[in-house]
């Protein structure tokens, strides 16, 4: 594709990209359990090795990196692609981490809520306050999985919480740019959930728990969600795999839905940076490699990458 760029390859099912203001790009490395930096000219560094499976990431307030780690997975290789399976047999637990981005230090912040083992830690962002709203996208073994949720947690570590619990497989997490409603992509279920915030880690409770949130769009047939990233006009930008694999803007208040398509089957995760917030770095994830292009209007710049 003509639009697209790809300045990385072999990488290790890459996610969480995280747009630097040097225009590096920072992402996890789930298969590997690493955590990676790729310039331009497609030099890679490692920062860090945290093991398990970091996922979602996010530069937080005090200027390191935040990472959802979802403790890993079994892989498979079908056709030359890589792909996440069940839950990894050196499975330990999942975790929120910071990492040090200048030493590679490792700190396990969050582990537990409520007394109870984070389970897959997937996605997460910072609001304007420094806390951060995270999914927990559950594991799943041969015969069962865990339920999934939404939580919020502090960057001084004294606080997580859960929001929303249980959620069915939630996956990418996004704040509209005002700050008062979060939105959450279920992967299984083909569908954007927005809950409007109340208060720090608090949303507006629903009529029936069972039925939780407003749906602000839904997908057919077999495209499931994974991570999102927010425009700044408040339209969601959504990674869309399987059926449709590529970025789909949502505008969550009628919910339209228009595609880009992407060439990787997993296009799991995008970022937004550069001067005019219109560069977007885009994580092809089965055949490692980690693609740059530009949309027609610019992403939301987040609260402490720029």
């Amino acid at each position: 594709m003509s639009d697209i760029n790809i300045i990385a390859e072999g990488l290790a099912f890459p996610e969480g990209p995280v747009f630097m203001d040097d225009g590096s790009i920072i992402v996890c490395e789930i298969a590997a359990g690493r955590i990676t930096r790729v310039r331009r000219d497609g030099t890679t560094h490692v920062i860090a090795t945290p093991g398990g499976g970091p996922n979602g990431a996010a530069i937080g307030p005090d200027g390191a990196l935040w990472v959802c780690n979802n403790g890993g997975f079994n892989w498979a290789t079908i056709d030359g692609m890589l792909i996440p399976g069940a839950q990894a047999d050196d499975y330990e637990t999942g975790r929120i981490e910071r990492i040090d981005l200048s030493t590679g230090r490792v700190e396990r912040v969050y582990q537990t809520v409520n007394g109870h083992n984070l389970s897959g830690p997937n996605d997460l962002m910072f609001d304007a306050a420094g806390g951060f709203w995270f999914s927990d996208h559950a594991k799943i073994r041969a015969r069962e999985s865990d339920h999934g949720g939404l939580f919020y947690g502090r960057s001084d570590g004294s606080l997580v919480k859960q929001a929303v619990y249980p959620l069915d497989h939630p996956n990418g997490v996004g704040l509209s740019p005002d700050g008062w409603t979060v939105h959450v992509a279920l992967t299984m279920q083909r569908l954007i959930l927005s809950f409007e915030i109340t208060g720090e880690g608090e949303v507006a409770p629903s009529p029936l728990a069972a039925v939780p949130g407003r749906v602000a769009a839904s997908f057919p047939g077999r495209v499931l969600l994974d991570s999102l990233a927010m425009f700044a006009d408040g339209d969601i930008a959504q990674a869309t795999l399987v059926e449709r694999p590529g970025i789909a803007t949502v505008n969550p208040a009628t919910g339209d839905v228009s595609y880009r398509d992407f060439p990787d089957l997993l296009t799991t995760n995008i970022a937004f940076g550069g001067a005019d917030m219109r560069e977007a770095a885009v994580c092809l994830s089965t055949t490692g490699r980690l693609a740059m292009t530009r949309f027609d209007k610019p992403g939301l710049r987040l609260a402490f990458n720029g």
